[in-house]
């Protein structure tokens, strides 16, 4: 048997040693996690599901497995290496889909790493729903998609719409080289334009629907972010002293590019707060979450006609 890493102790040597299946070491994992404290929120928001993202790509199961194996005994590689992903996850702090090396979003795989935030984004579920009944799924052409990072969002308005060809944009070139990657793994990569262009710089047309998860972390917050959130691209998620210079340039320029019909839907998270602040009398539509999240507002392209500039 091949030796052990020198930089295991003994609790987690011993776990290679005497666990057997997947619940005990997921059972394991979660005390582990829970023990060193670390921070969740790139997929996971506990101990037992982050240890058993890591359980589980060690046992090279996807997720929907059969519960029935989670009884199944691994072998000695693959508890080796369960136990080895969550030290890691431990001692580096790094997010779990980087470890991996994949990650979900709205019921599809795609390549992780640090050129691009974890997709992790609330918008997922209205993305499955086609943004009904705000929009007509059959009848959408266009989409806009700004930051598109590993192209998650992007790829899976490909899925929804599947007539329509969809625009993703970001200003990181190493973003968008995974964001292709992935585009060539779903085979979109007709359907899905991938361009440089900080916000609608390199934008030309007009569209049914412009999506975003832009950057909006305000400054205080990013002074004092958990080290997991240091792993990822900060470009991707500081944004000015209250979270809001991204959003503030999308909301300028939506109007001049959505088509009849079209809307705008945005994620702003914590900073949900500050937008309604800085612009009170703009009708924002937040958009109810049923699987978590916070702060996905919607307009239309009625509602920005109707504000007093013809924009917000």
């Amino acid at each position: 048997m091949p030796a052990l890493r020198d930089d295991l102790d003994a609790a987690a040597r011993a776990a290679v040693e005497e666990l057997r299946t997947i619940t005990d070491l997921v059972r394991w994992g979660a005390a582990r996690l829970d023990e060193a404290g670390v921070v969740f929120g790139h997929g996971t928001d506990n101990a037992v599901d982050e240890a058993l993202v890591l359980v589980r790509h060690a046992a090279g199961l996807r997720p929907g497995a059969p519960d029935a194996l989670y009884a199944a005994r691994l072998t000695t590689p693959e508890r080796r290496a369960a136990v080895e992903l969550i030290e890691r996850r431990i001692r580096e702090r790094v997010p779990a889909p980087y470890l991996t090396g994949r990650a979900w979003f709205a019921g599809l795989e795609f390549a992780c790493d640090a050129r691009a935030l974890v997709p992790r984004s609330p918008l997922a579920e209205w993305v499955e729903r086609g943004f009904e009944p705000w929009l007509d799924p059959d009848a959408v052409g266009r989409v806009l998609e700004i930051g598109t990072g590993g192209g998650a969002i992007a790829i899976a308005c490909a899925m929804a719409f599947p007539d329509a060809t969809v625009d993703a944009v970001d200003v990181s070139d190493a973003a968008l080289e995974l964001a292709r990657e992935n585009c060539v793994a779903h085979d979109v990569g007709g359907r899905v334009r991938l361009s440089n262009s900080d916000v609608y710089a390199e934008v030309s047309g007009h569209f049914d629907l412009i999506v975003s998860n832009p950057p909006y972390v305000d400054a205080a917050t990013m002074a004092t972010l958990d080290p997991e959130y240091l792993h990822e691209p900060r470009v991707g998620l500081e944004a000015g002293a209250d979270g809001l210079d991204c959003v503030r340039r999308i909301l300028a320029g939506a109007s001049d590019r959505l088509r009849p019909g079209g809307v705008l839907v945005c994620e702003v998270g914590a900073s949900r707060a500050a937008l309604e602040r800085a612009f009170p009398s703009v009708p924002f539509t937040w958009l109810d979450l049923s699987r978590g999240g916070e702060g996905v507002f919607l307009l239309s392209g009625e509602q920005f006609a109707d504000s007093p500039d013809g924009s917000c």
